[in-house]
């Protein structure tokens, strides 16, 4: 009797144990707590958008506005196009600029939002035009040693 006791509150302590990682694991992806309030949906097109990802965060100011939704490429304008859910709470004029930011120096991705001056707001199915793609790392170090290399020649 005093086995079967000990074997159920092991058992029950695995259990636990188990839910708890997997409410880390949905925390850590981005999974967990769903935002089911009112959103509306825009689109916006970069030439690169790095390693962005579904799910990540749409901030402004710091604060998570929304989520991206879906990331598609435009054949046509062979650029990256990304549909932004934000929530209704948050109104953003029309000549609001996206860029693709990362936190800190490796970090994860997140598209940052900056609101204009325009008296009229994004709507549903709106399109955001200024944009400003992800800076990728390669690209910077390349250039960074590139130029490097010309102005050692020039010294010559």
């Amino acid at each position: 009797m005093e086995r079967t006791t000990i074997d159920l509150w092991v058992g029950l302590f695995v259990v636990m144990g188990l839910g708890a990682l997997l409410v880390l694991a949905l925390k850590v992806g981005n999974l967990g707590g769903v935002n089911i309030s009112e959103s509306y949906a825009v689109t916006a097109d970069f030439s690169n958008i790095g390693g962005l990802k579904v799910r990540a965060p749409v901030k402004s100011a710091g604060v998570v506005v929304g989520r991206v939704a879906e990331i598609k490429y435009d054949a046509e304008n062979h650029e990256a196009r990304v549909t932004l859910k934000l929530d209704r709470k948050y109104p953003f004029s029309k000549d609001t600029s996206a860029s693709i930011m990362t936190s800190g120096l490796l970090g994860e991705q997140y598209i940052a939002l900056e609101s204009g001056g325009d008296s009229v707001v994004l709507k549903e199915g709106d399109k955001i035009k200024i944009t400003q793609s992800a800076v990728v790392l390669e690209n910077l170090i390349g250039q960074f040693l590139y130029n490097k290399a010309a102005d050692s020649g020039e010294k010559k």
